[in-house]
């Protein structure tokens, strides 16, 4: 036998009942996360304090070089090369996935060598490897295999010039790990879609195409646009074999003027600004392959910041009316 316990209402000193419409809400304190959030802006605003009145930065060297001719070029290249690099990654990473998921164990075999040979290595080798692939072979020929019959033949170092060899570099290790993004996104969508398409008469191709790879972007775009920004960031790596991107371009100015921090200082504002444009479309992108999940997938991280003040705001309003 059980006893049933019911709450009594609430009464005043006279013993009447309180209405509910004279009830007073009074909201959790969080007096942690007041300490934490103090304490954070206490010490950003000290190390932005010190940076800016550090005399060893040269604001003036900064200002000067911000928005220099020399660092504007070096910016197109930068972005040409992310553009081109993400464009070929990802062509070749979605073929190399799909090739890891054919039953063909030769498909199979030439997809898993190529994502072990180009993730396994490091990219600076990998960048220098094509930039010196002149001392492996001098010329790149076309023809028939095994015979002295040439149709065409190119001079590897005027065909392999600085920009293309960082450009196949940065591609091809691109496409590894693309592949392996690719693949986990085609994977997470159900083989029931696959085999109601099958159902229908779609073929394999058209199936991959309208009805696996739509349902797959919404696992495939998150990490494939922090590898956007990854990239944008690893282009820099180029600059040892002076492509004249930004970083190449920051090195030859810091060899001259020997003010090295102040110019790695303008380098580090470009990429931030670049990477903040790039995060935009990516946050965009995430919303909208991301409807139908979760409420906060729908949300951006400005608009959940300024719901989460103006409630607090709210909150403190009504508590002190």
């Amino acid at each position: 036998m059980t006893a049933s316990h019911t709450s009594a209402p609430m009464t005043r000193t006279d013993g009447a009942p309180v209405r509910a419409d004279e009830l007073t809400a009074v909201p959790v304190r969080h007096w942690g996360r007041w300490i934490a959030a103090a304490t954070a802006l206490l010490s950003l605003v000290g190390l932005v304090g010190s940076l800016a009145k550090n005399p060893n930065l040269h604001w003036d060297v900064v200002g000067h070089y911000l928005f220099a001719d020399l660092i504007f070029e070096g910016l197109v290249t930068t972005l040409w090369l992310t553009a081109a690099a993400m464009a070929v990654g990802l062509v070749l990473g979605t073929l190399v996935a799909v090739m890891r998921l054919s039953a063909s164990p030769v498909l199979y075999g030439l997809s898993s060598l190529f994502v072990w040979l180009f993730r396994g290595t490091p990219l600076l080798v990998q960048i220098i490897f094509w930039a010196y692939a002149a001392a492996l072979y001098k010329h790149v020929m076309i023809g028939i295999p095994f015979t002295t019959v040439t149709f065409v033949q190119f001079d590897t170092n005027s065909l392999l010039t600085p920009s293309i060899a960082a450009l196949l570099a940065l591609g091809l290790n691109e496409a590894a790990y693309a592949s392996e993004i690719v693949r986990a996104g085609i994977q997470s969508v159900d083989p029931g879609q696959t085999e109601a398409a099958h159902s229908l008469g779609m073929k394999p191709a058209l199936t991959m195409r309208r009805i696996v790879l739509p349902q797959a972007m919404r696992v495939i775009i998150p990490p494939m646009g922090n590898e956007t920004i990854n990239m944008l960031k690893t282009t820099a790596y180029v600059s040892v074999i002076a492509a004249h991107d930004l970083m190449s371009n920051i090195q030859d100015v810091y060899a001259q003027n020997y003010q090295v921090i102040p110019m790695l200082v303008v380098a580090a504002l470009w990429y931030l600004a670049l990477t903040t444009v790039l995060s935009v479309p990516q946050a965009w992108l995430e919303r909208r392959y991301g409807r139908g999940t979760t409420r906060m997938a729908q949300v951006s991280p400005l608009r959940r910041m300024f719901v989460g003040v103006t409630g607090l705001l709210t909150a403190n309003r009504d508590r002190k009316g």
